[in-house]
């Protein structure tokens, strides 16, 4: 008799029962790793099965050429068209030949170092920014939303700029803060005297903080100008992308409070602004934002083109933005408004405290689903004479140096495969986060 076991007392059936649990045994093979994966979610019926091995045959098709055209075919080095004459593969000699200019443009050699420099500063204050556990997060977010863009700036333009070309903006500034001042009164009637204080030292802040930007551009550091007509390739798409997606943001969110705001006109202004750009295709944007704004501008004053353009897609992008965050905000339950207004929290210490945290959590995917696509919108930059990474790969095709049958395929299969890093690590840290924050709904 073993020690796990014990006769019956004396008068019952002879059976015997274990005086202790027994050791769980392990899930069969066929139900765990690798192999219980395909059964569930692949081999469950029949009706899987067969769409399983007609994607996998699908698949075969489409992967199996494009691994022998892009790495078994291919030529990797070479002087020009002749090394890959004859060749069905990729002619990533071609690439390596255009790399500078896919990455650059026409920027001048003599001050790329200065390309290199933004993108390292751009890596060295993105990355601690996005891990939740690196510290002196504060002062980071400091640095990427004031030092890095007016470094980024100065060292790509090479700074020294004339305060005559901004003029107009300094005046839209002005514009703003006299409205701003107009309507602090009406503000302060709705939304109580607590609110006035941080109004009049954000309109401080609006006045002052353009002021010194001004000033600190008109500096002379030594630096040989570079026009943007010269910037090209992947420094172009992610100055646009980057810009838009740093600006559309928080102008978003801004367009959704105003567009669930009590106030008719807030309100209306906001409705307005959003349906209009949502309804107005983006490459129409960039033609009125290339050709038409200059049409409006005072004699003698010109804006560029790169700007231009930067400020047409922030506005197409925050319309879309705004929708999303509008979303979120109608799935945050009216408890919580209500909650927050019988603690006697103003209006903004409601949204930035309980509302939108919980509101932006919800949106996530959809937040980064609009940055991705305007990531790919860069390429529309084109038809307004900006070369972006695809437009310099087109433009490479008139060279015949290296013309050959396969080089439009290459050029376009390395610009598939840069918009592809940058998409797919957006999405997978939206992911991350989404992950990190989702606390569940517990019943």
């Amino acid at each position: 008799m073993s020690d796990t076991q014990k006769p019956l007392a004396a008068g019952s059936s002879p059976a015997w029962v274990r005086s202790q649990m027994a050791e769980p045994l392990p899930a069969p093979l066929s139900d765990v790793g690798a192999i219980g994966w395909a059964r569930k979610s692949l081999f469950s019926s029949i009706p899987h099965t067969i769409l399983t091995l007609v994607g996998a045959y699908i698949a075969y098709l489409i992967i199996w050429p494009l691994i022998k055209f892009a790495i078994l075919d291919a030529v990797w080095t070479g002087e020009d068209r002749e090394a890959c004459l004859g060749h069905h593969g990729a002619c990533w000699a071609y690439v390596k030949a255009y790399f500078s200019q896919f990455i650059y443009g026409r920027y001048p050699d003599a001050s790329r170092w200065r390309v290199d420099l933004v993108f390292f500063l751009l890596a060295a204050g993105l990355i601690p920014l996005l891990i939740p556990s690196a510290p002196y997060k504060r002062a980071n977010t400091l640095f990427m939303l004031v030092g890095f863009p007016l470094a980024a700036f100065i060292l790509l333009t090479g700074g020294n700029v004339d305060p005559g070309a901004f003029a107009w903006i300094t005046l839209v500034i002005i514009g703003l803060i006299i409205a701003g001042l107009i309507l602090l009164p009406v503000f302060a009637g709705r939304s109580g005297i607590k609110d006035v204080q941080p109004a009049l030292i954000a309109l401080g802040l609006g006045l002052l903080v353009p002021a010194a930007v001004l000033v600190i551009l008109t500096i002379d550091f030594g630096l040989r100008p570079v026009e943007t007509s010269r910037w090209g390739g992947l420094l172009v798409t992610l100055v646009i992308a980057i810009t838009g997606i740093a600006a559309s943001l928080p102008f978003g969110v801004a367009l959704a409070l105003g567009r669930r705001s009590a106030m008719p006109i807030v309100r209306l202004v906001s409705v307005v602004f959003i349906e209009f750009w949502r309804g107005v295709p983006l490459i129409t944007v960039l033609f009125m934002s290339s050709v038409v704004l200059p049409l409006f501008m005072p004699e003698g004053v010109t804006v560029d083109k790169l700007f231009r353009v930067l400020v047409g897609v922030t506005l197409f992008a925050s319309a879309y933005m705004a929708e999303v965050v509008r979303g979120g905000l109608q799935a945050i339950p009216k408890g919580q408004y209500e909650g927050a207004d019988a603690l006697g929290l103003t209006f903004w210490q409601k949204m930035g405290l309980i509302v939108l945290p919980q509101a932006l959590k919800l949106v996530i995917p959809g937040i980064v689903n609009t940055f991705i696509g305007l990531f790919k919108d860069t390429t529309l930059v084109l038809i307004v004479g900006l070369f972006d990474l695809l437009g310099q790969i087109q433009s490479s095709f008139t060279d015949p140096t290296w013309s050959t049958p396969t080089q439009g395929h290459t050029g376009y299969l390395f610009a598939a495969i840069t918009f592809w890093i940058f998409c797919f690590g957006m999405s997978r840290y939206s992911i991350f986060m989404e992950k990190r924050l989702d606390t569940g709904h517990k019943r």
